[in-house]
């Protein structure tokens, strides 16, 4: 959005994380920080509106209507942690939260670079949204800790990586099935 710019791009005002993007990963977005291929954002506009609040959380009048529904459905990444997210941050400190979310994304980028056949990027960036991170962790050690399954070839790595984070995502009784809105809604 012209004229809309922010020096923390990697948590949206809204509360999304933009770092683990598909959108962004693609390197089609910038996140809401503006700049090249930011995407308008009514809650950018509300935020400019609203004296350029850096977090919608912020404002006296969040939550507001612009919220109403807005966990329903995903987008690129989902939405149904982003209440939780928020919580998160606020009750760490953005920092430290920001801290935990780079984890993430060193992990997300882990699991792009050895276990994603070119099949699983939005699989793998939806379970490392929506899973604890101590259980990534996890999935990621059980998976780098099976030497025989490091010399297999991607696409029986991809596989195993799969299994496991639809097990772990089981264990935790998570969907990592976006929830998209049907064409007749």
């Amino acid at each position: 959005m012209k004229g809309f710019y922010r020096e923390e791009t990697r948590f949206a005002l809204c509360g999304l994380n933009c770092a683990l993007c598909v959108m962004r990963l693609g390197g089609h977005c910038p996140g809401c920080g503006g700049g090249p291929g930011n995407q308008s954002c009514a809650i950018a506009r509300c935020s400019l509106e609203h004296g350029d609040v850096p977090f919608c959380w912020e404002c006296p009048e969040y939550p507001c209507s612009r919220y109403n529904g807005f966990d329903v459905y995903d987008s690129f990444v989902p939405h149904r942690n982003r209440e939780q997210d928020v919580a998160r941050a606020q009750e760490l400190g953005l920092e430290s939260y920001l801290q935990e979310l780079e984890e993430k994304c060193s992990i997300l980028d882990k699991l792009l670079v050895h276990w994603n056949d070119g099949r699983r990027k939005t699989f793998f960036d939806t379970a490392v949204y929506l899973l604890p991170l101590e259980e990534l962790r996890s999935a990621l050690d059980a998976l780098e800790g099976q030497p025989q399954l490091v010399e297999q070839p991607v696409k029986e790595r991809a596989l195993a990586a799969v299994a496991l984070f639809q097990e772990v995502a089981r264990r935790q009784g998570v969907s990592l099935k976006l929830n998209k809105k049907s064409k007749k809604e």
